[in-house]
């Protein structure tokens, strides 16, 4: 006799940098047996092929057609969670400082971004359960997702928790700079700021990150929801 078969949940996670949605989405993806993917990523690793092959982000018709043509491959799982760039893996890579001091420049060219929109959507159409997060999830790319959630943070504990997961990679000032800047930078292409009509905002200043998943977990519509595995 088969196994019943277990429903499909999109759950779409957007917010600032820094707001918490990466260590959230792998938590909460872990703990209701979802894949987990980090959109934010995809436009990493497409900044780090374009600076790889000396192509500028102000050269508009090279980072599309680098963007419809990466060579890209992710492993959606929140415990294995990994991106390959022509077979190569860079996970590490893509959060160095200098990565994300020029993402937003080749995530700010919109037809780029309708490609790697597009291949989004064929992810979250394929995996059947999974956790989304990044610019434009709740609105663009998973409009349709069964929670979609806007976590937001003040600037300054934002900072603090970059500062933490870079583990001193980087000064206080380069990070500030980042985080604040990116915001800027993101919000002329991106309206992830503001929530959008059925879109559930979470402050997360004053929240742990347990906290945190457990709101998210709690808003899964019932008949959707596996039991969450144990802390």
């Amino acid at each position: 006799m088969n196994a019943a078969r277990r429903p499909g949940l999109v759950i779409a996670v957007d917010g600032p940098s820094g707001a918490g949605k990466s260590s959230t989405s792998r938590e909460v993806a872990a703990r209701l047996g979802c894949a987990y993917l980090d959109t934010g990523s995809m436009y990493r690793a497409l900044a780090v092929w374009c600076a790889d092959h000396r192509i500028a982000a102000d050269d508009t018709d090279a980072v599309v057609a680098a963007a419809r043509d990466l060579p890209l491959e992710i492993t959606p799982s929140p415990a294995g969670f990994t991106v390959a760039l022509d077979g190569r893996d860079v996970t590490a890579r893509l959060h160095r400082p200098e990565v994300s001091g020029m993402v937003s420049g080749y995530a700010a060219v919109r037809d780029a971004r309708r490609s790697l929109n597009a291949r989004m959507r064929a992810i979250i159409a394929a995996s059947g359960r999974i956790v989304v997060e990044g610019r434009d999830i709740t609105t663009v790319v998973a409009p349709d997702a069964d929670l979609r959630v806007l976590l937001q943070a003040d600037p300054a504990r934002r900072i603090a928790r970059r500062e933490a997961e870079l583990n001193g990679a980087a000064d206080r000032k380069t990070v500030t700079e980042q985080v604040v800047g990116r915001d800027a930078a993101d919000s002329a292409s991106s309206k992830f700021e503001t929530p959008a009509a059925g879109v559930v905002l979470i402050d997360s200043t004053e929240l742990t990150l347990e906290q945190v998943v457990d709101k998210v977990i709690g808003l899964v519509p019932a008949e959707l929801r596996e039991p969450a595995r144990a802390h």
